[in-house]
């Protein structure tokens, strides 16, 4: 047997739900700059679940289905409120509160498409007042519910923050979550797969990829991107900064992707919503370091930046706390997810690879005495 590490170019399935083919990625079939540009949440959300746009009558029912299903259990606050919050991550919280989702849903464990689809929908829709929940419980703030009448992007930032947030604001976060929505067979959606593959539930499935996506390789990376905008401090520090990484032979984070040749076709996006928003704050630094940075690593390294560069400094300049960017990430990624899933749950069969064994051979047994 051959093997091929990381199963690079290894295509382990087939799936309608999206496309990277020549540098374009595609939800459906849908190119992404259209989507980014014009669509909703909410409507790429349907598009994921259902192969098809939505009508306005069905969007309109689709957008009430979510908020009615917002709302988690008191008892899930609770639980957070006993974490031991200064040592406890945000993804590790949404892990485990996502888990005990699971236990409130009494069709979790029921794995045909149509059932499953409900609990997807419950899922989608908890998951902001989770993130947003475990952000003011850490600081001390009770939950804020969602308000009727917002959109999903808006909802997440006026349970984040209590106020509603400007129509920039919340279209900037709009644009971020259709971005992050699905990428194809990653890490996390790879996991998810496997997981429900073994006709586990989707709770199950969906707690797996938070954990596939907690890791830096995968998910982290935009935190990590701001941690070191965050070292550099002011423009003029840029040069010698990203200098000393080269020489010390460091990675710098948010640049190259694996599967594309010529640049990740979400960053132009956050890109420009960096920008405006840098703009309107006043503190377009981290914007102009973000540019000074790619410039200095297209030219040296020949690497373009990816989708998660440009969302370090957006979710910044949102106000947003740098350790929320993974699971802002997660809330978006899960109606990517559940699209998997319920692709899966329709035609399955367990995903059972095989290892190229290197280990020794013909090894004799010697009783214990002996040895």
């Amino acid at each position: 047997m051959s093997q091929t590490r990381g199963l690079e170019g290894v295509v382990a399935t087939t799936s309608s739900v999206s496309s990277i083919i020549d540098d374009v990625l595609t939800y459906q079939g849908y190119h992404i700059d259209d989507l980014a540009e014009q669509s909703s949440f909410e409507e790429v959300v349907y598009l994921l679940w259902n192969g098809k746009l939505p009508t306005k009558q069905e969007l309109d029912a689709f957008s009430k289905e979510l908020f009615a299903n917002m709302q988690v259990p008191d008892e899930i606050f609770n639980y957070m409120k006993a974490y031991p919050i200064a040592d406890v991550h945000p993804m590790a919280a949404l892990r485990t509160a996502i888990s005990q989702l699971g236990l409130y849903d009494k069709d979790a464990d029921k794995n045909d498409v149509e059932t499953a689809k409900k609990s997807a929908i419950k899922l989608q829709a908890k998951v902001a007042t989770v993130v947003t929940g475990f952000a003011r419980i850490r600081n001390g703030k009770e939950p804020v519910k969602p308000k009727e009448g917002l959109s999903f992007a808006a909802n997440f930032l006026y349970m984040l923050n209590g106020e509603e947030p400007n129509e920039v604001a919340e279209d900037a976060f709009n644009k971020a979550l259709v971005l992050h929505a699905d990428h194809e067979l990653n890490a996390s959606t790879f996991t998810a797969r496997v997981c429900v593959a073994t006709l586990s539930d989707i709770y199950s499935g969906i707690t797996a990829a938070i954990g596939a996506l907690k890791g830096p390789l995968h998910g982290g990376a935009n935190e990590r991107v701001m941690q070191m905008l965050s070292e550099i401090e002011q423009p003029e520090n840029v040069d010698s900064y990203v200098q000393g990484m080269f020489d010390k032979k460091e990675k710098i984070m948010g640049f190259g992707h694996r599967v594309y040749k010529n640049g990740d076709p979400r960053a132009k996006h956050l890109r420009e919503m960096s920008k405006k928003l840098g703009g309107i704050t006043g503190e377009d630094k981290w914007y102009e370091m973000s540019l000074q940075i790619e410039k200095i690593v297209t030219e040296e390294k020949g690497l373009l930046p990816n989708v998660d560069f440009y969302s370090a400094s957006m979710y910044h300049s949102l106000g947003i706390d740098h350790d929320l960017f993974t699971p802002i990430f997660a809330v978006s990624r899960v109606s990517g997810w559940n699209a998997h899933i319920l692709e899966q749950y329709s035609d399955n069969r367990l995903i059972r690879p095989r290892a190229e064994y290197v280990g020794p051979g013909k090894q004799q047994y010697v009783s214990i005495e002996n040895r």
